[in-house]
């Protein structure tokens, strides 16, 4: 028991509620912002490796005047952080001139998260889409 005179120092409960509220208000603003960062890094890693990908394709052209769908004949493998969010596939078109399609649609939480660009492709002549209705996917 303290004696008379001395204030006990401390927190009221009064004091923590307006903290924990505060920080909750702080919370409430900041994690959509950072989820919404998560979506746009997880699909600029995709878009990196896609162009990545159709710059191996053009090389390998070169050498086998073909194209390939296989990313193994290209001596490369999907990224870790890539291939836990989009699945990555390559689409050959017939001729003449040949063709292909890099598409990566989106799998696990990605699709959930990312419905404004979808899926994205990009072919031989770099262009790139996104199924969705977003118009900044790229």
């Amino acid at each position: 028991m303290a004696p008379r005179g001395r204030r006990v120092s401390g927190f009221t409960l009064i004091e923590l509620m307006i903290t924990v509220a505060i920080v909750a208000i702080l919370a409430a603003v900041a994690y959509p912002s950072y989820a919404s960062y998560i979506v746009r890094s997880n699909r600029s890693a995709a878009q990196g490796y896609m162009l990545e990908v159709s710059n191996l394709m053009q090389r390998y052209l070169l050498d086998a005047r073909v194209y390939t769908d296989k990313l193994t004949d290209l001596n490369t493998t999907v990224p870790a952080n890539v291939v836990s969010n989009y699945s990555i596939t390559i689409t050959l078109q017939a001729g003449p001139p040949p063709g292909y399609t890099i598409t990566a649609t989106p799998i696990n939480s990605q699709l959930s998260r990312d419905t404004l660009c979808g899926t994205l492709t990009i072919d031989q002549a770099g262009a790139k889409t996104a199924s969705g209705s977003g118009t900044t996917c790229w």
